[in-house]
């Protein structure tokens, strides 16, 4: 599979959420992209490309184990964001 085959337009991962959504019974406030895509960017950015997925994952566990409402979400989301935001100033120490 070459590179440019593996990048997905915007409207192919509008797609690609849509699936996930019917296929698990998903609201869109269930799955929200930017949300996820800015904690992903933040990690890869502040913490390292491969802890990006790895975080994202994480976060939705907390949340799922919180309730999983979206409200859980965006709180577990904006603590990993935190900590990223924090985690290159911490490793200087």
């Amino acid at each position: 599979m070459s590179d440019s085959s593996r990048t997905l337009p915007p409207e192919a991962l509008d797609e690609w959420a849509r699936a996930l959504r019917e296929r698990f019974g998903l609201g869109e406030e269930d799955l929200p992209i930017a949300l996820i895509l800015d904690l992903a960017r933040d990690v890869a950015n502040g913490v390292a490309r491969p802890a990006a997925p790895f975080s994202a994952f994480a976060a939705g566990l907390v949340a799922g184990r919180a309730g999983g409402s979206p409200d859980q979400v965006r709180a577990a989301v904006a603590e990993v964001v935190e900590m990223a935001g924090s985690w290159s100033d911490r490793q200087q120490d």
